[in-house]
């Protein structure tokens, strides 16, 4: 199978084509180069995952296959970084969802990037995106993942400032860059303490089962910690800059600002996952040795994901909604690993979270290609711009109220199944946390459904030109992302990915999945109440909870900290003083010295004026003078 490694090179061959090539080939033609090697690229993942998931199991587990590895660096006989591919339950799972978000968001964008000026740059991009994001989840060891990641964050950052003359891309792309390079940071300096000790990077070894090798880190401590868990704490900090943890998450809705299909593909489905899939990937690592740090991811979870409902719920930018509905959902990702124990039962919440994974992919790709096509026919992100679209955008409206009941949690929607087994393993590990992710749910429910009626229903808001329905570029992808919202929550996920490698055959629980539904309809029904028809009740909440209301449209004023401790503190108390001192004192002394220099030059420059009667006379003096200090002396 050494074939999988074109899974990582067609997309990069695809990105060098139209990055030399995309001036000199037309618009169109570029676009369809794209669309076609990432058709391509997604047709081998498919076949890939096929043979993986049928192949033979040893002792009903499925095991690891490196069909292709080739040693890049050697550093001691054990550590050295090698470039391959891994292919196991998680990352054949992520091939599929990679791909296919990727080549809806190729196929929608040939209409709804018409026209636009760097066409051909903005499906460069594109590609290496994809490369890059593939090259993550295939990664052998961690160290190739780290190349990756970063080159993630490269194309992300292309992406996102895509429209590099509009002033606010431009922020947000440095504004995003900045934030995961402090965030990735901590994650190479995990790796370096990790492979310190345990003088490997291979995710073979490192996942083993074999502890032998965490002996050492283990046992050293630093700060009332071992460094095991230390590394496991910075490696997660990575993660969590990628994924929008709180508080690393104030890059992710500013990141609106880059193409509505780049959201789609980076900022709902798979850059954002790629903590998530980190944590997943060097699960029994943190369950076996680091256990009270994988607590820790769940608590940072779940704060996080309440923190970003409870925003959500009052922003008017409909893509700034829905990017807090990601932070939100993966939050709900990173509980299901915090709480997770390992095989059988006991690894529900490790099955949930990339369950999860698979299933918000898939409706969340749709709600933000759904805005696109909402976007493109109104030509404002903003709720009070729309109203009453459900007749001109037929197709939309369908498509989009399909992915909002899958979100909500409503059976027999894809994440109703997900996210009522992440329900079920949080009562299990705490009912505290349990009711509380419940409550979150319920605050899903009813934004994603003020979300739905604002744009839908109510009074239509007046417009230039009437509102149409996107083309048969943009519907396909929509009713496509629709179709496997509808049944993906069927697929026995089990069967397929588990803490341990063996079967998991999914039974909901009863009194959760009752509990989920009925606090989802509450929070659909208090929506329909306020929303669905012009109501005073939402502007009289508004006026008694003002503060809050405030706070939350302000986003809790977190970047308002971020620019205060930036700006006054770090560049006016600290910065200024170390630019003065490096001005006046290091430079005046690099001056000062120049200075002498020069004048020093000029004063003995008549010493080489190339007269040599002058030399001669120069000469003649010293040697008078060297006589007379002889014969005085």
């Amino acid at each position: 199978m050494e074939y999988t490694i074109l899974i990582v090179l067609l997309p990069m061959l695809t990105f060098i084509v139209l990055g030399l090539l995309g001036m000199k080939l037309k618009a169109c033609t570029s676009g369809l180069i794209g669309t076609l090697s990432m058709a391509v690229t997604t047709v081998i993942s498919y076949a890939t995952a096929w043979i993986y998931f049928t192949g033979a199991r040893v002792d009903g587990v499925y095991q690891k296959w490196v069909p292709f590895n080739i040693e890049w660096l050697r550093f001691t006989d054990t550590l050295h970084i090698d470039l391959g591919v891994l292919l196991d339950p998680i990352s054949a799972m992520m091939l599929i969802v990679i791909t296919t978000v990727s080549l809806m968001v190729h196929i929608y964008s040939l209409g709804y990037m018409k026209g636009e000026r760097g066409f051909e740059r903005y499906y460069a991009f594109l590609s290496l995106f994809s490369c890059s994001m593939l090259g993550l989840v295939l990664a052998t060891n961690i160290f190739q993942m780290y190349i990756f990641w970063e080159l993630v964050g490269v194309s992300s950052y292309l992406l996102i400032g895509f429209y590099y003359t509009k002033p606010e891309a431009i922020a947000a792309s440095k504004k995003a860059f900045i934030v995961t390079r402090f965030a990735d940071l901590g994650f190479l300096i995990g790796i370096l303490l990790l492979s310190f000790f345990t003088q490997t990077f291979d995710f073979g070894v490192l996942t083993s089962g074999d502890r032998s090798i965490f002996t050492q880190a283990a046992g050293t401590t630093f700060m009332g910690c071992s460094v095991l868990a230390w590394a496991t704490a910075l490696i997660f900090v990575g993660g969590a800059g990628k994924s929008a943890m709180f508080p690393l998450h104030i890059w992710l809705p500013d990141a609106m600002e880059g193409p509505t299909p780049v959201s789609a593909l980076i900022h709902a489905a798979t850059m954002v996952v790629a903590g998530v899939y980190l944590v997943a990937r060097l699960f029994p690592v943190y369950y076996f040795e680091t256990p009270e740090v994988l607590h820790g991811v769940a608590y940072l979870g779940a704060f996080t994901s309440l923190f970003a409902a409870v925003i959500a719920c009052v922003q008017t930018d409909i893509k700034r909604v829905l990017a807090f509905s990601t932070i939100s959902q993966i939050g709900f990702m990173m509980v299901a690993l915090g709480v997770s124990g390992y095989g059988g039962h006991n690894g529900t919440g490790y099955m949930a979270g990339m369950f999860h994974l698979f299933t918000h992919a898939m409706f969340k790709a749709l709600l933000f290609l759904g805005a696109g096509a909402i976007i493109h026919a109104v030509h404002s992100n903003e709720m009070s711009h729309m109203g009453g679209l459900r007749k001109q955008l037929p197709i939309t409206h369908i498509t989009f109220l399909i992915a909002c009941l899958a979100i909500a949690g409503i059976p027999p929607f894809s994440g109703f199944f997900s996210k009522d087994e992440i329900l079920a393993a949080t009562f299990s590990f705490a009912p505290a946390m349990g009711w509380i992710m419940s409550f979150i749910a319920g605050l899903t429910a009813f934004y994603m459904f003020r979300l739905y009626y604002n744009i839908f229903w109510g009074t239509p808001a007046e417009h230039e030109h009437e509102p149409h329905e996107a083309p048969a570029s943009m519907t396909t992808p929509l009713i496509i992302l629709a179709a496997v919202t509808c049944v993906a929550g069927f697929i026995p996920f089990g069967k397929f990915v588990s803490s341990d490698g063996a079967d998991y055959i999914i039974h909901l629980e009863a009194s959760v999945a009752i509990t989920s539904v009925v606090i989802a309809l509450i929070g659909i029904a208090v929506a329909t109440v306020f929303y669905r028809k012009k109501s005073s009740i939402p502007d009289r909440l508004e006026q008694t909870f003002n503060g809050l209301h405030n706070a939350a449209k302000h986003r809790f004023y977190i970047d308002e900290v971020y620019l205060f401790i930036t700006k006054r503190i770090i560049f006016n108390g600290i910065s200024r003083s170390i630019a003065w001192f490096d001005r006046h004192v290091i430079d005046g002394a690099m001056n000062g010295l120049a200075f002498v220099t020069n004048k020093m030059s000029f004063a003995i420059r008549g010493l080489q004026s190339g007269q040599i009667q002058q030399y001669l006379l120069v000469f003649l003096a010293g040697l008078l003078l060297i006589t007379l200090l002889v014969l005085v002396c």
